[in-house]
């Protein structure tokens, strides 16, 4: 029992404690910054949060941009389970837009009840086909997704922007025609009315269910079990009867599935059509979202509000320093992850190798 205490001490320092450790030890940095430049560092913090949370407007502007990257985080973080590293979410999150776009602009004439679901499904086999891509040559011919979905996020905007420009653009513009007004998806303002010039909507809602069904198919469910274990060790998972290409290829194709529902944020929330250049580096901006979440749906959440956090307050604190503090904040901060994670690790480790000595040596 005693045992059991230290080891759930232990999961909990890692999985809690290392990213509190590089939250703070990255704004510590970045105070330097500040301060290196001429501002109070503690001034800035607090235009930073204190407007970015301190209005309706603004939670509205958080809640917009974190729910992008609740998916895309959730996409990099469900393919992590799998020891799989899933690079390519801009690409997936590009074809699954243009995808839900098109079935919303020809299938217009439908109504909500079947269009909403129907978009939803088209983004979801969009980006999971893509995905589906790398998880074909992983599984089959074990070549190393990283380079193969990193190529395909060039492949991929490459085709999209080929698709607008030749068959769906508005002349002069970088944007398809609009979706089907069955296609739209509420702002938050209907629920919330302080929310009204917020561009927030019911993509919210969605990433939220999708993240509990990431939590219950990677915690609940055989497949997510097979997942875990796969990622853990796949020579044992293989003793077992698991089948590890069938489990990689599904992982990474409900990985891109994830990623493709993006485009319900802007797409059927907001603009109600696709737009070249729609997603500023969303999909690279999930693997720092899975990693500060430490790969669980709950801490992607928590992570992507974070980000969504200090994307608002960058633009909030333009006026006093340069709003790159925000890219150099969020590029610390998964330094820090990485680094604080594995010293924290081989303290565990060297504490329980001593821990262990010891009971040896009592038990001699």
């Amino acid at each position: 029992m005693p045992t059991l205490n230290k080891d759930i001490k232990n999961k909990l320092l890692l999985n809690l404690g290392v990213p509190i450790i590089a939250i703070l030890l990255s704004f510590i940095a970045g105070g330097i910054f500040i301060l290196a430049i001429g501002e109070n560092p503690f001034t800035i913090y607090w235009i930073m949060f204190s407007k970015a949370m301190g209005t309706s407007y603004g939670w509205g502007q958080i809640i917009f941009k974190m729910t992008p990257l609740i998916f895309t985080g959730l996409a990099v973080a469900f393919a992590f389970r799998a020891g799989l590293f899933n690079i390519g979410a801009e690409g997936q999150l590009y074809i699954g837009a243009m995808m839900t776009t098109i079935a919303g602009y020809l299938f217009h004439s439908l109504p909500a009840p079947l269009l909403i679901p129907i978009c939803l499904l088209a983004g979801f086999v969009g980006g999971g086909i893509w995905a589906a891509i790398p998880g074909v040559l992983k599984a089959k011919l074990g070549v190393h997704e990283v380079i193969n979905t990193i190529m395909m996020n060039f492949i991929a905007m490459a085709l999209v922007n080929y698709i607008l420009m030749t068959h769906f653009s508005v002349p002069e513009t970088v944007h398809t025609p609009k979706i089907g007004i069955g296609a739209h998806l509420p702002r938050l303002s209907v629920i919330i009315p302080s929310l009204k010039a917020s561009p927030a909507n019911f993509s919210f809602f969605i990433a939220l269910i999708a993240a509990f069904l990431c939590w219950f198919i990677i915690f609940k469910t055989r497949f997510g079990y097979e997942i875990r274990a796969s990622g853990s060790n796949p020579k044992a998972s293989r003793f077992a009867g698991i089948s590890v290409p069938w489990v990689t290829f599904w992982t990474f194709t409900i990985s891109g599935g994830l990623a493709g529902l993006v485009g319900t944020n802007f797409v059927m929330g907001y603009k109600h059509y696709f737009e070249e250049g729609f997603s500023t580096g969303v999909g690279f901006m999930g693997i720092a979202v899975a990693l500060l979440g430490q790969n669980h749906p709950t801490g992607v959440i928590l992570a992507a509000f974070l980000f969504g956090v200090l994307a608002h307050g960058g633009l909030i604190i333009n006026v006093h320093i340069p709003k790159e503090l925000v890219d150099i904040l969020q590029a610390i901060v998964i330094i820090f992850m990485v680094v604080v994670s594995s010293i924290l690790k081989s303290i565990l480790v060297a504490r329980r190798k001593r821990l262990l000595a010891e009971k040896s040596k009592g038990g001699s």
